[in-house]
């Protein structure tokens, strides 16, 4: 999540208008952890408690196990709609980021070049 972090920037037009979540079964609290240490400037969820009650609402599928995906990834527009779901993020592929870039871009134009 490093590399996903280190490329905010240029993938999320400096994260204007559009949100970014990372959706775990992972504990609240131990994301929590996570992000304060490494700094994240995106969002994480937990659906540890809900069984995957909250990824099926974004749009999101749940494996055999209902368990959700290994680093599902939800992007939110500016209208508040979902505007993708990315089930399974593999942050060492370079074309995941490209995946990524495209769907935000497809919700919200990347600035103006001066």
């Amino acid at each position: 999540m490093t590399a996903y972090r280190d490329q905010y920037a240029s993938l999320f037009n400096e994260g204007q208008n559009v949100v970014v979540m990372g959706i775990s079964n992972d504990p609240v609290s131990e994301l929590q952890s996570w992000l304060k240490d490494a700094d994240f400037p995106f969002v994480f969820a937990s659906d540890a408690d809900n069984d995957g009650a909250t990824y099926t609402a974004f749009g999101g599928g749940l494996r055999g196990n209902n368990m959700v995906d290994s680093r599902a990834v939800i992007v939110v527009g500016p209208d508040g709609r979902v505007a993708g779901v990315i089930p399974q993020f593999n942050q060492a592929d370079p074309m995941a980021y490209e995946q990524l870039g495209a769907m935000v871009d497809r919700v919200t134009p990347a600035p103006a070049q001066q």
